[in-house]
């Protein structure tokens, strides 16, 4: 779908890194149909010469000739970059923002643009090809817009579409996400360390356990309530931990974190538009 089309990547930090990464690896494009922009010329250069894209720091000349831009710089930064670019952003291009928390209309607004344009909400584990991405069509992007950007980040990772009313509690839940299994991971392996196991060989078997169960989800597709009853005997070790989980409001903190996340997510959108 993607084989001829040029992309223009403004912003070129450690997530679309990833994504750039994905898309040669997967030869979604050839590298030299992909030019990425940054303020740090080492970094440019870093990233040629791991991947044999093009490079620029002028986001202008950037995306002038590609037909898709993918804008990934930091919400805080966002203004700024889509002044830039506002009148150098023709109709006929589309437009796929990473940015959290800034809305498909905001960004057509600031391009001064009435082109499609896709919202996506990737994460970290894109870096490795397992990353989960929610994106969503703005009003001006069909099903050929949604499924070119679907090919862009199904290149590292799974997609799912959703409304983009959903895009901030997607950021809340798979944006922020890892972060949770990180803090997870950690003291998964400070109980292991307080209980007699080396930290090397506690934090391969947290990281491993976390990554096999939600392998295990993925596959099967059973509910993981059901996963969980499995291995949960009568009177025997998971029942016991269980009860403390449940105790200490495990499953409320984690939901809690969602919010929390989600609802910072929507503040963005409300200091971009203000």
């Amino acid at each position: 779908m993607l084989k001829n089309e040029k992309i223009a990547v403004i912003g070129a930090g450690h997530m679309a890194g990833a994504l750039i990464g994905g898309m040669v690896r997967s030869k979604l494009v050839p590298a030299k149909s992909i030019v990425a922009t940054r303020r740090s010329p080492e970094a440019l250069a870093e990233l040629q010469r791991r991947w044999g894209v093009r490079t620029s720091t002028d986001n202008r000349k950037a995306v002038a000739g590609a037909g898709i831009v993918i804008l990934a710089v930091k919400p805080q930064m966002a203004k700024k970059v889509l002044e830039e670019l506002a009148g150098t952003i023709r109709g006929n291009q589309l437009v796929i923002s990473v940015m959290a928390g800034i809305t498909t209309a905001a960004i057509s607004k600031a391009l001064r643009v009435d082109g499609p344009v896709v919202r996506a909400m990737p994460n970290t584990p894109c870096l490795v090809d397992a990353g989960a991405t929610a994106i969503c069509a703005g009003a001006r992007a069909g099903d050929r817009e949604l499924a070119k950007a679907e090919a862009v980040f199904r290149s590292v990772g799974l997609v799912a579409a959703l409304p983009e009313s959903a895009l901030d509690a997607a950021t809340g839940l798979s944006g922020s996400g890892p972060v949770y299994i990180y803090m997870v991971i950690e003291a998964l392996t400070d109980g292991g360390v307080k209980m007699g196991i080396p930290r090397a060989v506690a934090a391969k078997l947290a990281a491993q356990t976390v990554y096999g169960a939600a392998k295990l989800v993925l596959e099967t597709g059973r509910h993981p309530a059901i996963l969980k009853d499995e291995v949960t005997t009568p009177g025997g070790t998971a029942i016991n931990a269980i009860h403390v989980l449940e105790s200490r409001g495990l499953r409320s903190v984690l939901i809690d974190a969602v919010v929390a996340a989600t609802n910072r997510s929507a503040e963005l959108s409300k200091l971009f538009a203000e």
